[in-house]
């Protein structure tokens, strides 16, 4: 299953069932996701890291 299906099936089900409260926290898993790949090796990443 590629990522696209899946994004779209997530989609899907969100509007087949009006699941709409469950976008905001797609998105935050998403964007905390990047967060942590685009800090990985960079010079923020222990400032990050003392976050959590």
């Amino acid at each position: 299953m590629s990522k696209v299906q899946v994004v779209s099936e997530l989609w899907e089900f969100m509007k087949q069932n009006k699941k709409y409260w469950l976008a905001p926290i797609v998105i935050t898993l998403v964007l905390f996701g990047v967060l942590l790949v685009l800090a990985k090796g960079s010079a923020i990443a222990p400032f990050i890291y003392t976050l959590f």
